[in-house]
């Protein structure tokens, strides 16, 4: 058999083998990206290894928490709705807690007796769902979805447990939405949870909000875009982004790992809005 090498020198001929290269440079150096619209999320399959975890034990006189995994937390709060010292915690240092119903309460994060976040924690009906609603100025609401993993109900405190984090629950109910546009220099900006401007050359550009420092962008195909994220200078996360035939749907398919060396995949199926 023929080399490939051969083949396209030979039997193609100059003129196509020169329109071939030439189709090839203006694909890798940088066509529209497919992603560009305003999409929101309509699906999502996550999943985090290990699983980010929640403990609430009843204390005399209060409740301990503990938070483990990506975000690490630990305060006892009285039951009382007085305020409470909580070191050691990132962004607050005192803690409220107010009983409003039994299926019901309002955790209040002060720093230096500044609001600085407001939990609202509710129950499902039968007790094994816990939702957090948290607050603070100048951010979108962010909720989280636990489900109860262990430890029988306290009747004195039905908040008590072992709850385990539902990252596709969660996802889906923060109603997640992202813009993608040309930036009029040959690349995209990119607005989400993160943000970014980017070219496709494979360089690391910066990103902002992210746990991530840069990502380098890749066009794979007319429908697909490669992303490659870094922190110190170390790969952290891949993400593909695959555009629908008709433009409408928008797929991403995530693998990541985290500074805590959680591992993250999630597949989110958006809709152009």
């Amino acid at each position: 058999m023929m080399p490939r090498r051969q083949y396209l020198s030979g039997d193609l001929g100059g003129p196509i083998r020169n329109l071939l290269l030439l189709a090839l440079f203006v694909f890798q150096s940088g066509g529209a990206d497919p992603r560009i619209g305003s999409w929101t999320l309509v699906s999502a399959q996550s999943s985090i290894d290990p699983a980010n975890r929640l403990s609430i034990t009843h204390v005399q006189n209060g409740t301990h928490v503990v938070m483990s995994g990506e975000t690490h937390l630990d305060f006892t709060a009285n039951t009382n709705g007085k305020q409470a010292p909580a070191p050691g915690n990132l962004g607050f240092n005192q803690i409220e807690l107010h009983r409003i119903s039994k299926k019901e309460a309002e955790v209040r994060e002060k720093k230096d007796g500044a609001l600085v976040a407001t939990v609202r924690e509710k129950l499902s009906n039968d007790g094994a769902v816990l939702t957090s609603t948290t607050t603070s100025a100048g951010h979108t609401p962010q909720i989280t979805v636990w489900t109860r993993t262990g430890a029988v109900k306290d009747p004195k405190d039905p908040f008590a447990g072992d709850w385990t984090q539902d990252m596709s629950k969660t996802r889906m109910q923060q109603g997640a939405s992202l813009k993608i546009e040309a930036d009029g220099g040959g690349g995209v900006r990119f607005s989400g949870d993160y943000s970014y401007t980017a070219r496709f050359d494979g360089k690391p550009y910066d990103v902002k909000n992210s746990r991530n420092d840069t990502v380098a962008l890749a066009l794979a195909d007319a429908h697909t875009v490669d992303a490659t994220f870094q922190r110190d200078n170390q790969i952290t996360q891949k993400d593909r982004w695959q555009v629908s035939a008709d433009g409408q749907q928008l797929t991403l398919s995530s693998t990541a790992t985290l500074e805590t060396g959680q591992h993250v995949t999630e597949k989110l199926v958006f809709k152009k809005r």
